[in-house]
């Protein structure tokens, strides 16, 4: 699947979230939303981005952004995700991979010098309309946040 350019529509989708919830990206309709994409709960990478996200909650949604994470693991799994490390946004499991392959975050990547297939670290960022405002893939775990709050305009305390 190709990857979201800005300007496009970001497809819509309805996933489990961490307590076994539906949401959808229509909830989110009229707010400014981060996705980020992650291979899998409870990594050190994994675990460090979205730990950056939870200690920027307050400056991101300052800014008028809401933060959602998607990953392909268990809804079982994201729950003790996040309740071991007190992620108070929605982690949504797609274990379909559905969503992460619309949205480009799934498919050929290199890991360790080999080309395999798997979920690819990416952020995609959207409008109150839900059209892609930025679109990054393969990014580092370590420092991203930091990237995506000065790409977006926010301080981060």
């Amino acid at each position: 699947m190709p990857r979201l350019q800005a300007g496009q529509p970001a497809p819509g989708f309805t996933l489990s979230d961490a307590l076994g919830n539906e949401v959808s990206l229509s909830d989110f309709s009229g707010t400014k939303l981060i996705i980020f994409f992650y291979p899998a709960a409870m990594t050190p990478g994994c675990t460090k981005e979205a730990c950056d996200f939870r200690d920027s909650l307050a400056p991101l949604r300052a800014a008028g952004y809401h933060v959602i994470g998607i990953s392909p693991d268990s809804a079982a799994k994201l729950a003790r995700f996040a309740e071991r490390d007190h992620l108070t946004y929605p982690l949504l499991s797609d274990p379909d991979r559905d969503v992460l392959t619309a949205y480009g975050a799934y498919g050929e990547k290199k890991l360790y010098g080999k080309v395999v297939t798997g979920v690819i670290r990416s952020t995609i960022v959207l409008d109150e309309h839900g059209i892609v405002t930025l679109a990054r893939y393969n990014v580092r775990a370590t420092g991203h946040v930091a990237s995506l709050a000065k790409a977006l305009g926010i301080t981060l305390g």
